[in-house]
């Protein structure tokens, strides 16, 4: 998959970025405005979960492999801590 492009977001001239930069970058953004509102609400924590979730669909499509399992198992942290303070809720 590396290398084919679905399509491209047209930035200044001749800069161009594909759509899985383009998801790689909405995950991540996603992973720290989740992150930073964590505290206001454990529903942020489940979206951190998710957002964590696809970063790793998002490491393992640009083939950084190491990137794609550390983001699946930051995921499946989060979801536990998710289910932890929604059950002591």
């Amino acid at each position: 998959m590396a290398g084919r492009v679905w399509f491209t977001v047209k930035i200044g001239a001749a800069n161009r970025v594909d759509a899985l930069t383009l998801f790689g970058l909405i995950a991540v953004t996603a992973m720290l405005i989740c992150y930073a509102l964590e505290k206001r609400s454990h529903w942020f924590i489940l979206a951190f979960a998710a957002a964590c979730a696809m970063g790793s669909v998002y490491g393992f499509f640009q083939g950084a492999w190491p990137v794609g399992l550390v983001e699946s198992v930051w995921s499946v942290v989060a979801a536990r801590r998710w289910w932890i303070v929604k059950t002591s809720s």
